[in-house]
């Protein structure tokens, strides 16, 4: 089974409230179109995935990002291709998130994350992410 390596930003903000919130998109093409996630993309050859990190998210969403601690790395074995997905802890430098591959996008706060449809793969990192922002 062919294996893609793909890296993902967990965007970390305050709401009005002062309250953490993280910022999640949902898949605009592809097999996996509709479902929830948290945005990125492939790491090209010769790219650290922090490189290839702001890269992405350059592209998908014309912000500059700072990039923080590693989250976990996602395996995940979906029908067709094994996912290997750095997550990493983010933060807005520069931008307005701008969705130019996404069909939508939230800030969802602790208690919304159960809120939307989330990719497989983006699902094993949540509760990982519900207890940093307690």
């Amino acid at each position: 089974m062919k294996t893609i390596r793909v890296v993902a930003a967990v965007i970390k903000a305050e709401n009005e409230k002062e309250q953490p919130v993280i910022f999640a998109t949902q898949r605009g093409y592809g097999e996996l179109k509709g479902g929830w996630e948290f945005p990125g993309g492939k790491i090209e050859e010769g790219e650290t995935p922090q490189k290839a990190l702001k890269r992405e998210i350059m592209e998908e969403l014309d912000t500059e990002i700072a990039i923080g601690k590693l989250i976990d790395t996602i395996e995940y074995d979906y029908p067709t291709f094994h996912l290997s997905m750095d997550c990493f802890w983010c933060e807005i430098i520069k931008g307005n998130l701008v969705l130019k591959e996404h069909e939508a996008a939230k800030w969802l706060g602790k208690d919304e994350l159960d809120s939307v449809e989330w990719l497989p793969a983006d699902v094993k990192l949540i509760e990982a992410i519900r207890k940093a922002l307690n």
